[in-house]
């Protein structure tokens, strides 16, 4: 006897019944919790007198470095405005003044900046690869010795570049290039003055290796010369000479935030080294994508000051090491070693080959800076069901 089936009479459930769900809680401050508004107007109003004070500093130690921003915004924003890169950009973007800022300061940033670099050059010890060559460095003729040193600068400038990014330590500094979320003809400017890994390496190496100091020079200020052009906003680029010389859609790319591109395009006027170690990247023009999203995350401070102080920031909880310097060495010592872990992590990372395309006409030749899942492995052959009395060593994969 079959049993009756129970129909519940109930009425069905009304959703809008229940309460509406309660609403998101605000996002918390990027950098702490905010000021009162008085001490927020006063902090800005110290930041600008400090600001003027600095530029006026500059002024006194170089005049000329207004007459070269003036120069650079004549030379490079008609072309902006002509062939752009990022339609619709302002002039006056978002932050045009801190990066102005930093071009100003030059002079006094750069009195910083030398001490760094001399301090960085000596302790990279590349001029010991560099002692190492000199002897094969006497045996090229002089003309062709302009062409091999700047073939060698370009490839030592380029592991550095390399290593700033992905060593934690460098990149603390580095970044501070990398924050503009928007590239121009001024954006080159932001740097750290700490930031002198990128350069001092190779001049020192080059100098170790016997070339001239002055011929040195002449490639750290080419390569800086080239670096504010490729900053520009502009939609310039060799298409099918791409993977001869850098341009300035190639340096976009690697300034680029978005997935695919970060961790690309080290070279500086060459882009060969990328293509030889596998970090090039450079969609096909045909596709028409172009870079979009620029930036670091979490975002850095807004204002130069604090631009400045934010790789520092966490070093006040060791200044009580200079009482104990047996301590402080042990200290260094660990610091060493694990920025010498950090850097041949970075020189023996997988890389991918030019020939393998991680989207529809894009060539990505790294992905392993997203995580070991951003590149789908092979999938093992299995191995054979072994027989019964079978031993082990007897199977092969």
């Amino acid at each position: 006897m079959d049993t009756p089936t129970t129909v519940s009479t109930l009425p069905p459930p009304r959703f809008d019944a229940f309460p509406p769900p309660p609403p998101p809680p605000p996002p918390p401050a990027p950098h702490g919790p905010s000021k009162p508004p008085s001490r927020q107007r006063l902090a800005r109003v110290a930041r600008l007198t400090l600001m003027a004070a600095a530029i006026g500093l500059a002024f006194l130690i170089d005049s000329a470095i207004f007459t070269g921003v003036i120069v650079l915004f004549v030379l490079i924003v008609p072309f902006e405005k002509m062939y752009p890169r990022q339609k619709g950009q302002r002039i006056r973007r978002p932050l045009v003044g801190t990066d102005i800022s930093y071009a100003l300061l030059g002079p006094l940033l750069n009195v910083v900046g030398i001490v760094a670099l001399v301090v960085i050059g000596g302790l990279s010890l590349f001029w010991l690869p560099g002692l190492a060559l000199s002897p094969l460095v006497g045996l090229i003729p002089a003309a062709a010795l302009p062409f091999v040193g700047f073939l060698m600068f370009d490839f030592v400038s380029y592991w550095t570049h390399r290593f700033a990014h992905e060593v934690p330590f460098m990149w603390r500094f580095h970044s501070v290039h990398h924050s503009p979320e928007h590239m121009d003809w001024v954006s080159g400017f932001r740097i750290h003055p700490f930031d002198g890994v990128v350069i001092a390496p190779a001049f020192f190496f080059l100098i170790g290796a016997g070339f001239d100091a002055e011929l040195a020079g002449v490639f750290a200020v080419f390569q800086i010369i080239l670096g504010l052009f490729f900053h520009a906003n502009v939609r310039f680029r060799w298409r099918y000479l791409d993977k001869v010389a850098a341009n300035p859609e190639f340096h976009h790319w690697h300034h680029s935030s978005e997935d695919d591109a970060v961790g690309h395009n080290y070279g500086a006027a060459l882009p060969w080294w990328d293509l030889l170690f596998g970090t090039f990247f450079m969609p096909k023009h045909t596709t028409g994508r172009r870079p979009a999203r620029y930036g670091v995350s979490p975002q850095l401070p807004n204002h130069l000051l604090g631009q400045l102080t934010y790789p520092c920031r966490g070093a006040r909880r060791h200044l009580w090491l200079w009482r104990h310097p047996i301590l402080a060495v042990r200290t260094l010592a660990a610091a060493t070693r694990n920025l010498l872990v950090d850097i041949r992590r970075s020189a023996f990372r997988p890389t991918h080959s030019i020939r393998r395309e991680a989207s529809p006409g894009v060539f990505s030749t790294n992905s392993s800076l997203l995580g070991p899942d951003a590149v789908p492995k092979p999938a093992k052959k299995p191995l054979p069901a072994r027989r019964r009395g079978e031993p082990a060593a007897s199977i092969t994969a």
